[in-house]
């Protein structure tokens, strides 16, 4: 059964609705339906009603710890070898297919949400790091910390490129879609053993910590504060789109307000959902243009 069958053959008790299937087939937010499906069904889990509610409190006093232990020993104990190494571990063992396979498409969309705004900038020249896991083991190469690199350093270059060759980005009347995959991304299936419980919003909840202590105070802290370019790559979107209305949903605002990391494992979770959004939006534009 496909992730998407699992609410399209859901029945619906008038008097007693379920919420995620009301979600799943509101088509008000654009989204792949096979991905909406896994976020939605993981969001119903156990997992979330049950372990968040207990875990979270914890996980947010362990930030709170260990940024008290970073002030007086900032770069003990950093690697990011064996960051990668735990969260590789821990997301084999730990844990949902569901959640883990929205964690591996968030790369490979988010690769190909800055390939399209590169290549709808006529005359820049950004070099490019995509990253497109498929399967867990590539998450032990340093994948969510070239993530976030990826993201600085292409907003940085992209910038310097528009102001010394004084570019605008515009709205392009035709789009360069090359780089948007509208069909099936090749994710391997994913570990579903007993211990594979944990919902996605829990994982981030309890592996936010985790990052913490393998990284530098500094490293951490950028990582959490690139959160707040979801409200930029949105607005370079939008002007070569030449429409806005249907990214309000961006919520990690303002990116010259940089919040605290206390609500980092919340905030990741938007993250990823905004980079779905726009991916799902990219999808639908570029399938009316090949119409």
């Amino acid at each position: 059964m496909s992730k998407a069958e699992y609410f399209n053959m859901m029945p619906h008790d008038r008097l007693d609705p379920n919420p995620f299937l009301a979600i799943y087939l509101d088509r008000s937010i654009p989204f792949n339906e096979e991905a909406k499906a896994a976020y939605l069904k993981d969001c119903s889990s156990r997992s979330r009603q049950f372990l968040l509610p207990v875990l979270k409190p914890f996980a947010r006093l362990s930030i709170v710890l260990l940024q008290l232990y970073k002030i007086l020993l900032p770069k003990a104990f950093t690697s990011s070898k064996m960051l990668h190494r735990a969260l590789y571990w821990g997301m084999k063992t730990f844990v949902s297919p569901d959640a883990n396979y929205m964690i591996l498409r968030h790369f490979y969309l988010g690769s190909e949400v800055l390939q399209f705004i590169r290549d709808n900038v006529p005359g820049v020249q950004v070099e490019m790091n995509p990253l497109k896991p498929t399967n867990l083991k590539e998450v032990k190469n340093d994948l969510f910390l070239n993530h976030d690199l990826n993201l600085y350093n292409f907003v940085i270059n992209l910038n310097r490129e528009t102001r010394v060759k004084n570019i605008e980005v515009t709205k392009q009347e035709r789009l360069n879609f090359d780089a948007i995959t509208t069909g099936t991304i090749p994710i391997e299936e994913m570990p579903n053993r007993r211990t594979n419980l944990l919902d996605l919003t829990t994982a981030i909840e309890c592996f936010t910590p985790i990052y913490q202590f393998f990284l530098t105070d500094n490293d951490f802290w950028r990582a959490t504060n690139s959160l707040q370019l979801d409200e930029t790559i949105g607005i370079l979107a939008s002007k070569i789109m030449g429409n806005n209305d249907r990214l309000a949903l961006i919520n990690n605002k303002h990116p010259m307000v940089p919040l605290t990391t206390l609500r980092a494992g919340f905030r990741l979770v938007l993250h990823g959902l905004a980079t779905e959004q726009l991916h799902a939006l990219l999808v639908e534009l570029k399938n009316k243009q090949n119409s």
